[in-house]
C-alpha cells in the first residue's frame, strides 16, 4: 500500500444512516402499502435523479400525475427529508475525528440532493472538520460516474493515487478505484478503523 496523504469520505451510509422508508412507515399504516409506495413510488432510484440535480419541484410533479391520489406522501419526501436521516453510523464520526486530531487532510464526495444537504449540513458540525466536501446536487454529477471524481482531485489537490476513498456502495468503489485512488469497499467502522491502523492513518 502506498502512502496515504489524504482521506475522502461519502456521507450516506456510511457517517450517517439513511433509510427513506422511516419517514414513510411514519404516514402509512399499512405494510403491504408502506412496501409498494417505497418500493414504486418515492424509490432509491427515483430519488438518485435529485441527488444528480435534477430539479425538486419537476420531480414533485411528474410523480404526483404518475401516481394520482399520492400528493401529500410525495410532498413528505420533499419537506421532510431530514426524518430519513435517523443518527450516524456507529463509530464512524469517532474516526473522522481522531484522523483530524492526526492532522490528516479529510475530504467527502457525496451524493446529496443540493437543498437537502443544505438543510442536513446546518445540523452537523463534524463537516467543520472536512477541507472540502464535492456535493453531486451542486456539480450535477454523480457517483459512480468517473468524471465526479476527476472534479474531486482536482478540488482537493492531492494525487488520487494518495487518497484513500471510503464508500459503502460498490459501484462507486470500483470507480474510483479504476481512477487510480486507494480505496476502502465500508462495512463498518470497526473494519474501517484496522484498515486505517494497517495504513498508519490511525494508532
Amino acid at each position: 500500500m502506498s502512502a496515504i496523504d489524504a482521506v475522502v469520505f461519502d456521507v450516506g451510509r456510511v457517517l450517517v444512516q439513511w433509510d427513506m422508508r422511516l419517514l414513510f412507515a411514519k404516514l402509512i399504516g399499512d405494510p403491504e402499502r408502506l412496501d409498494w409506495f417505497c418500493s414504486t413510488v418515492v424509490t432509491e432510484e427515483w430519488h438518485f435523479q435529485h441527488d444528480a440535480g435534477r430539479d425538486l419541484a419537476e420531480m414533485v410533479a411528474e410523480r404526483k400525475a404518475e401516481f394520482p391520489g399520492h400528493d401529500d406522501l410525495i410532498d413528505a419526501y420533499a419537506t421532510r427529508f431530514l426524518e430519513t436521516i435517523p443518527g450516524n453510523v456507529p463509530g464512524s464520526h469517532e474516526i473522522v475525528r481522531e484522523l483530524a486530531g492526526r492532522q490528516v487532510p479529510l475530504f467527502a464526495i457525496t451524493n446529496f440532493a443540493t437543498p437537502f444537504w443544505r438543510e442536513y449540513r446546518a445540523t452537523e458540525p463534524l463537516f467543520d472538520l472536512f477541507g472540502d466536501i464535492v456535493v453531486s446536487g451542486d456539480e450535477k454529477l454523480a457517483k459512480p460516474d468517473p468524471k465526479i471524481f476527476e472534479l474531486a482531485a482536482g478540488r482537493f489537490g492531492h494525487e488520487p493515487g494518495a487518497m484513500l476513498f471510503i464508500d459503502d456502495n460498490p459501484a462507486n468503489v470500483a470507480s474510483a478505484q479504476a481512477l487510480g485512488w486507494q480505496v476502502h469497499h465500508f462495512h463498518d467502522a470497526q473494519t474501517l478503523r484496522a484498515d486505517l491502523a494497517s495504513r498508519q492513518l490511525l494508532g
